[in-house]
């Protein structure tokens, strides 16, 4: 009776295949002459099979929650991890549940995202000065424009003043401050050198002199040239001494 019911429920549209072969050789035969048909030799294995399957199945539930925990923390419902049983059915809501929970965050993240850089634009109006977002593109193309100008002219500096490329535009500009310090320092001494004079008090005397005497005398040369019609002023001397 009992391998009777079995055979009926496990014969049935329901059932897996896989638990229900057909017996081979005398054993077959044999069944055939009692009368009770069954193929159930190998049914032993199958259910040690489907009894692992059922332990990883309340594994893999406890995995699904212990991940339902982390993506969703509100969610304070009973793990029900010592349940007798657990079912297809309470693995799909988990995932159903996580899934669900993704394409909310995803669709925040877009959102996000769009305001993320409608921010963005706005800041860079600010900085830059663009009334419009029509001119945001333009200003780009000339902002990176000078920056490689800028970029190139570092380099140069950097090469031409001897300095380690890592050096920051502060060095470079206290560098050329300095280089500009020791060519003024040279201007002044050879224009003191070229006035006789070693104090900035004498320099200023010497050009109001040369301000106050060199009007006069050229006033002069002109009108001598004009009286001895020449045009020379090495010519001034000779024509002087002609007149003798």
């Amino acid at each position: 009776k009992v391998l009777s019911r079995i055979d009926s429920i496990l014969r049935s549209p329901r059932a897996p295949p896989l638990i229900f072969r057909p017996s081979k050789g005398p054993v077959q035969n044999y069944i055939k002459e009692n009368g009770q048909g069954c193929g159930f030799e190998h049914l032993p294995l199958t259910i040690e099979m489907w009894a692992d399957q059922l332990i990883a199945l309340k594994d893999l539930h406890r995995s699904l929650r212990k991940l339902s925990l982390e993506l969703l923390p509100w969610n304070t419902k009973d793990p029900q991890d010592n349940r007798e049983s657990i079912r297809v059915e309470d693995l799909q809501l988990i995932v159903d549940a996580i899934l669900e929970e993704l394409e909310h965050k995803e669709k925040n993240s877009q959102t996000q995202s769009l305001q993320t850089l409608s921010a963005i634009v706005s800041h860079f109006q600010k900085l830059f000065d663009v009334n419009s977002l029509n001119g945001v593109y333009p200003r780009m193309n000339e902002v990176y424009t000078k920056l490689g100008e800028m970029t190139n002219a570092m380099r140069n500096l950097h090469e031409l003043l001897e300095l380690d490329s890592s050096a920051p535009p502060t060095v470079v500009v206290d560098t050329v401050g300095k280089l500009c310090d020791i060519i003024n320092k040279n201007v002044t001494e050879q224009v003191q050198q070229l006035l006789g004079t070693q104090d900035i008090h004498s320099i200023i005397n010497k050009l109001e002199e040369h301000e106050s005497f060199f009007p006069p005398f050229q006033a002069l040369i002109q009108d001598l040239l004009c009286l001895l019609e020449i045009s020379n002023v090495d010519d001034i001397l000779p024509a002087v001494q002609n007149l003798k």
